[in-house]
């Protein structure tokens, strides 16, 4: 009974907060005058087909090492969870292991504690591991509802892992609602374990949430692609053919 009334009261005081406040989700510091290519961790990832100078990239948490094997040094914009900066855990050792001393353009890190929201702490953190950025940009709980409620029409209050989405589906989703004229993921398949950085073999977390919001997103009708043969087949994302679609948005 007294974790039913913590979770009721977690419920009424976060949809609260968020109705009163009302957050602004996101926006890139980065123009999309083009694709968008979200690049996650999972041990398969492609280049996708027609890659110029044109396409954008996100990646997420580690992941941008898949790029490096593109000639990318380093990506346009990075969503990379608070914890990787100072977590214990296996994942997030391995992170700061792999990105020490490399860079990206814009960071966006993704917190869901008031005190993580500092930024001369997330910028003591990243020092730590020697990781450069051109801009740093903190988003906090409340503006990752909003760019969901924005993108997708749900309003999800993050009450626990399995109603979350991964950073991958927040990158997606910050990419959708930034206009690119079309996203493309890779690395991400909501069906795999594993992490291309490390041989851990590390069990993925919000997969079904992730496969239920990229199927939601596709039926909405927005202009969203994969480029990994396997995501298309098994999760129904249409394969990126290379054509750059013309930019359209799903009713909001």
């Amino acid at each position: 009974m007294p974790n039913l009334l913590a979770q009721i009261h977690k419920i009424i005081y976060r949809r609260i907060r968020y109705t009163v406040t009302r957050p602004k989700p996101p926006k890139t510091s980065v123009p999309f005058a083009g694709p968008v290519v979200v690049v996650g961790s999972a041990p398969v990832s492609h280049k996708p087909v027609g890659f110029d100078e044109t396409y954008r990239i996100i990646s997420v948490n580690a992941s941008q090492i898949a790029v490096h094997a593109w000639g990318i040094d380093a990506p346009d914009i990075t969503l990379m969870g608070f914890n990787e900066l100072q977590g214990g855990n296996t994942a997030a050792v391995e992170t700061r292991r792999v990105l020490t001393g490399h860079r990206t353009g814009a960071l966006y890190v993704l917190t869901w504690r008031r005190g993580q929201k500092r930024q001369a702490r997330v910028k003591n953190n990243l020092n730590s591991f020697s990781y450069c950025y051109r801009d740093l940009h903190v988003v906090g709980r409340y503006q990752r509802i909003a760019l969901m409620h924005k993108a997708s029409g749900l309003v999800n209050l993050e009450l626990d892992a399995e109603t979350k989405c991964s950073n991958g589906m927040i990158a997606v989703l910050f990419a959708l609602y930034n206009d690119a004229s079309a996203v493309i993921i890779t690395g991400i398949n909501p069906h795999s374990n594993g992490h291309i950085y490390n041989s851990a073999n590390l069990a993925r977390k919000h997969t079904r949430f992730d496969r239920e919001i990229l199927i939601r997103l596709l039926r909405q009708g927005y202009p969203i692609y994969t480029a990994d043969p396997q995501v298309a087949e098994e999760v129904g994302l249409p394969l990126w053919q290379g054509d750059k679609e013309p930019k359209f948005k799903a009713a909001q």
